[in-house]
């Protein structure tokens, strides 16, 4: 079995120093073997917040990354940097693969760079992009559980945060469930949430989940979502679903629980 930990919206330099190590906590129990960051790593894009994102993920000691930039993690005072060398400070920290890519005998996970240096909190995503990423997907083995990753949503729950989805969206949702993708990871919007796509999109050719994670370690937590991570399992020689789960800090436990775990069918 693969076990992926997803969390995103870290948001270092306004971390909470209990949340970062309950996390470390669940990471040593749960013990997965990918752990992946959709976006917004840092607050301001510092120098010294990628670092201590950087010692964090280290920390963890999880066997396998797989990172991607958000819109917090361009600079956006320093417009000389956001210009010129939007990704300079990132690359320092995570490496110069804005759009990595996961593989092993159980997934395929392939991450998008949604963010503009022209824009400033929305995201987008090209035709290129879509393309270059239903080609990859048609490459997977038939048991791979489909992962693509972006940071910014390609659906939301609540009417106010319509105006965060990812433009190009619904193209993008087509095209990939087309080539065959079972999940699209997301945060930005700090609100966790499984959506079946299949659902409100029901001319798509297969089942399909849009799965949001909140703020993992930030105390720039909503009123009705606090930090959250998602635990994904799946396993290939039971290809016919997978299972997420969303883990929630608790304080006055000061640990992360489980709260809720969803069996998702998947069309092999």
């Amino acid at each position: 079995m693969t076990v992926i930990l997803h969390i995103s919206d870290s948001h270092f330099g306004t971390e909470r120093a209990p949340v970062v190590a309950a996390l470390q906590r669940l990471s040593r129990e749960q013990a997965p073997d990918l752990v992946i960051l959709s976006g917004d790593i840092t607050q301001r894009a510092l120098r010294t917040e990628f670092e201590a994102a950087r010692d964090f993920i280290d920390r963890l000691k999880v066997p396998s990354t797989l990172v991607i930039p958000g819109n917090h993690d361009i600079p956006l005072f320093d417009l000389v940097s956001r210009f010129f060398t939007p990704y300079g400070r990132y690359a320092r920290s995570f490496g110069t693969e804005l759009e990595p890519v996961y593989t092993s005998l159980d997934v395929l996970v392939i991450g998008v760079n949604t963010t503009r240096r022209y824009r400033h909190v929305q995201g987008e995503v090209s035709r290129a992009q879509r393309d270059d990423v239903a080609t990859r997907l048609r490459r997977a083995q038939p048991a791979q559980l489909r992962i693509v990753v972006t940071h910014q949503p390609v659906h939301v729950t609540r009417p106010e945060d319509r105006e965060n989805l990812l433009r190009g969206h619904e193209e993008a949702i087509r095209t990939w469930a087309a080539a065959g993708a079972d999940l699209i990871l997301g945060g930005h919007i700090h609100r966790p949430s499984i959506s079946p796509l299949h659902a409100s999109m029901p001319d798509l050719p297969r089942r399909m989940w849009a799965v949001q994670a909140g703020t993992a370690l930030s105390s720039r937590i909503r009123f009705d979502a606090g930090n959250s991570v998602n635990i994904i399992r799946y396993q290939a020689s039971q290809p016919a679903h997978c299972l997420v789960e969303r883990w929630d800090y608790a304080d006055k436990a000061d640990a992360f629980r489980l709260t809720t775990a969803e069996q998702l069918a998947r069309d092999t």
